[in-house]
Order: structure tokens, then sequence, then C-alpha cells
């Protein structure tokens, strides 16, 4: 795996295959499969900026990797192979640019919700719960402190957004958009993936605070898809310095966000397009922290 790769993949070009262009992510249509490209560009306040981070593509997918087949007997999911020695037939030109980065994927109707499982009080939840004591229409108890974990890990969606911010809504409206009975199923499913998860990372040294899970639709059955529990759909903690009362440190893009925050409140930067270019410390260090994770998790350097 190309965990220290110098040059970046800001971008993917395939001809005559047509293309999606997330803010992170290419995505190819093969037909019954997805080419799912993961680029070394970062977001940050729904801004895609102008500097990459090295490698991060390749982390990501190794981590999404690690967990597809970490659940393999659990729940079904898209993943049919990362690309690395072989590509597609007849794309065996573009190997260089899709090597460890891109998942081959089957093709599934996405479930148009964000399941995301929180076992921890912290980011919008911890906004939310301010407010109004409740999360998503979940009534919390009183008195927690930003990063108290929950009695209990709790299933809060939020709307798929293709551009800006996704939206926390109530489990029932979710039930609304996509049906109950495909709700309390994923509901019941993401929790258990998360619980599991968490189990497992926790002997690692490695809170999973909160992450959100993907699903689609394939020949009548729910398939995990997408990413899974990377550090840029999850926050992941390390252990040994956790303590609730403020916001954490955290393997992803802390770095970044720390710089951009220092630029808005100087006034030089206002969370609009463009957004400004990062010094070599923040790229450097913010891709210690996408490998640190990997590390963390699987073991593997």
């Amino acid at each position: 795996m190309v965990m220290g790769s110098s040059e970046a993949v800001t971008e993917t070009r395939i001809p005559n295959l047509p293309l999606r262009r997330g803010k992170v992510r290419d995505i190819y249509d093969l037909g019954d499969e997805i080419l799912l490209v993961a680029t070394d560009r970062i977001s940050a306040y729904d801004v895609v900026l102008p500097t990459p981070i090295p490698g991060k593509g390749a982390v990501l997918t190794a981590i999404s990797r690690f967990w597809f087949r970490h659940f393999d007997d659990l729940v079904p999911h898209h993943l049919i192979e990362v690309i690395e020695d072989q590509a597609p037939p007849g794309l065996e030109g573009h190997l260089g640019m899709l090597r460890d980065r891109t998942m081959r994927c089957r093709k599934t109707k996405v479930v148009p919700i964000e399941c995301v499982v929180r076992g921890y009080i912290t980011g919008s939840g911890w906004k939310e719960y301010r407010k109004s004591g409740e999360v998503c229409g979940i009534r919390l108890p009183a008195g927690l402190k930003e990063c108290d974990p929950l009695p209990e890990p709790i299933f809060t969606p939020a709307t798929k957004a293709e551009v800006g911010h996704d939206e926390n809504i109530s489990f029932e409206t979710a039930c609304e958009l996509a049906g109950a009975t495909c709700m309390e199923l994923l509901r019941d499913r993401s929790i258990d993936l998360y619980c599991r998860a968490a189990d497992f990372a926790a002997q690692r040294g490695l809170i999973i605070a909160d992450t959100k899970f993907e699903w689609g639709e394939r020949d009548g059955a729910y398939l995990l898809i997408d990413e899974v529990l990377t550090p840029d759909s999850s926050r992941f903690w390390p252990a040994e310095q956790y303590e609730p009362g403020h916001d954490q440190e955290s393997f992803d893009k802390q770095y970044v966000r720390n710089y951009l925050t220092l630029l808005v409140e100087q006034g030089k930067w206002d969370k609009t397009p463009p957004g400004p270019e990062l010094p070599e410390d923040v790229v450097k260090n913010t891709a210690a922290k996408y490998r640190e994770a990997f590390e963390r998790l699987t073991g593997k350097r």
C-alpha cells in the first residue's frame, strides 16, 4: 500500500466512463459495478481545499477494506476488491492512478439516510443537546459534559446532502423518507456494527466517539456501502488522552480545522470558496494522523 507516497492524486480522469465527482471521491459507473476512487483532496467547512494530503486516499481505502473484511460474516457489503496489481479489463492503462485508492464495488440503490451512531456527546450532537437536552428527538440525561460517554449508543439519522451540511432528523422522519421496515433494520445493524467496532478499537487504544454508515439496496438485500469507520466518517480519539469536558484530540483533519479556524478568527477567510492553501506542517501532521489511525487499528504499517 502507498502509505507514504509523496505524489498526491487530486483528480482522476478515465475517458468514456460516466463520472460523478464528490468532495473527495471520484465515482465511475461500470454498469453493474462502480469504481470508488478516494483522492487526496480534503474538505473543511464544506469547501474542497486547494492543497491535498498525499497518501490520504490510500489510507482511507485501506481502513475501509479492513472493516469490510472484519464485518464479512455479519453483514453483506458492496466491496468486491481493492485495485492493487490488476486493473479491471480495459482500464489497464489507468492502473497507476487507481492503485491502492480504488474500491471496485457492486452497484446498489443508495438509501437516502446517513445512519449515524453516537457513543459520546460531541460535535453537532453536543450543540443540539446544549439547546434542548435532546439529540434528534432523543432525550438524554441532564448534566452531561462535552465528550461524555452516553448511557448507551444512540441512532441519530441525517439526510444526505449533495452540497452543504447533512441535516440531523428524527427517527420518525427517517422512516417517512426511507420506510419504517428499512430504517428499523438499518438502525439495529448500524448500532450493532458500531458497538463491535468500538469494542475492537478500544483494545487498540482508540475511542470511536461516533460514526456514520451508509447502506444500499440490491436484489432485496441491504448492503453496507461507501467508506466504513474511517477518520473521515468517524471521530477517533486516543484513549490515553481522553478527558471529558472539552473537545478531544482526534485522528482526522484536526490540524486542518485548527489552522482554518485561526484564519477565520483573524478575518483572513470567510468559509467560502476558494479555500486557502495549507502550510507544509499542517499537511504533514494531518497525513501522519491518518496513518497513525490505520496503524493502531490494523497493527500494520
